[in-house]
């Protein structure tokens, strides 16, 4: 009688399920990647940023614009802020969703909760200066009056590609 060998096939991966929470911003996000592409003809880093209002119709875009303009405020969080407020006419953005393709830094997440913001989402992590969570976790400090939902990683790869092709000739 031969004896049977034991086989060990590895266990099949689980089913990959699409997360409908992150799917459902990946229209925006894409049209934020294109926006942040628009920095790139200055010398601006490509990070683009959309405002949308409460039915997600763009109402404020940016792309980072420091180089552009010498101002070191232009990050496209802030430009998109500013101009999402004035389509408004108001200051408070409440019902409102930003959507960044570089995690927020401390200065742009200020501006986020100043703004009343309900949702950010944002595409790559940044762990040198992120502001959401990697460095900092300045959107849900519980000391704040005000504290926006935050869904991270939304395309990130897409979202990092440009980043990585516009530093890797600095490096």
């Amino acid at each position: 009688m031969q004896p049977r060998l034991a086989l060990a096939l590895p266990p099949l991966p689980a089913p990959v399920r699409p997360d409908p929470v992150r799917t459902r911003w990946e229209p925006a996000m894409r049209e934020a990647i294109t926006e942040g592409l628009s920095a790139l003809p200055s010398g601006d880093v490509p990070v683009g940023a959309l405002v949308l209002s409460p039915d997600g119709t763009v109402i404020g875009r940016g792309h980072n614009e420091r180089e552009a303009t010498g101002d070191p405020t232009a990050h496209a969080e802030v430009l998109a802020i500013r101009r999402a407020a004035t389509a408004v006419g108001e200051w408070r953005l409440a019902g409102c969703t930003l959507v960044v393709t570089l995690e927020p830094c401390t200065m742009c997440a200020g501006a986020i909760v100043l703004s009343r913001l309900d949702r950010v989402v944002y595409g790559a992590h940044e762990p040198k200066t992120g502001a959401a969570g990697s460095l900092f976790d300045a959107l849900r400090d519980p000391r704040l009056n005000h504290r926006p939902e935050v869904i991270p990683s939304v395309l990130p790869n897409d979202c990092a590609a440009p980043l990585l092709d516009f530093f890797t000739p600095h490096r």
